[in-house]
């Protein structure tokens, strides 16, 4: 994968740029683009994401390939490949992936993962807080230069790039089970206790049992019943 990365001032989404990209038969696998400023950057659900000057707003591009794991493992492989960067310019802080695509830092959310599809290719978006810790209510919310690292978005993406090439080449290679291992090693233990809900939005809640081998997340309820969670959120503890 031949790594290529493009930086604006600013623009209103890079997953939004990509899309139009793809769509037009341009987008090529490794090339990364990167905004020092989003005016409508998007998380999950449609949520906005805050986006202030001097955190990192970036993405990229993946090819479908025959042969290649389910296309929704790339959040995982983007989870590890963030989590791995991170824990280069900070060595001793506290982390765990957090399912199904979340980084915490000293128990606060640093970063954000969006995955889009476009014909045969996959937009894969992600935002780390390098500088500023933005507020976001009613959640716990961290920085790099919080935590005491001393690396711009620019540095940080030179490292991030070539990590998830990594991660994409072990993805392809060794299959979507070597990745959920990996992960599995840095995320919240079995039998932490997590809450949920559902799709009338009542609260589930119970303990991690693990992850089926399509990701999806294993719930032990009080009961002893086990439920598969394919998406949403979740908070431990």
């Amino acid at each position: 994968m031949t790594i290529r990365i493009e930086t604006v001032g600013q623009t209103a989404s890079t997953n939004a740029d990509l899309k139009a990209l793809a769509e037009q038969g341009g987008a090529v696998e490794g090339f990364w683009l990167r905004a020092e400023k989003q005016i409508g950057g998007v998380g999950r659900l449609g949520r906005k994401w805050e986006s202030p000057a001097g955190n990192l707003y970036c993405s990229t591009i993946v090819d479908i390939r025959s042969g290649d794991p389910a296309p929704s493992n790339l959040s995982f492989v983007a989870g590890l490949a963030v989590y791995t960067s991170i824990r280069s310019f900070l060595p001793d802080a506290e982390m765990i992936l957090k399912w199904p695509n979340d980084v915490l830092v000293s128990q606060g959310k640093i970063c954000g993962i969006l995955l889009e599809r476009v014909k045969n290719q996959v937009v894969v978006g992600i935002g780390v807080n390098i500088s500023v810790k933005p507020e976001v209510e009613g959640r716990v919310v961290t920085s790099l230069a919080t935590e005491g690292a001393t690396i711009d978005a620019a540095g940080f993406l030179d490292h991030l790039s070539e990590t998830f090439a990594a991660f994409v080449n072990i993805w392809r290679d060794q299959g979507f089970a070597h990745i959920l291992t990996e992960w599995q090693k840095l995320a919240h233990p079995v039998g932490s206790a997590i809450t949920t809900s559902d799709d009338r939005g009542e609260r589930i809640t119970g303990e991690f049992a693990g992850l089926t081998r399509d990701g999806a997340l294993c719930l032990r309820k009080a009961d002893g019943t086990l439920i598969e969670i394919h998406a949403g959120d979740i908070s431990i503890g």
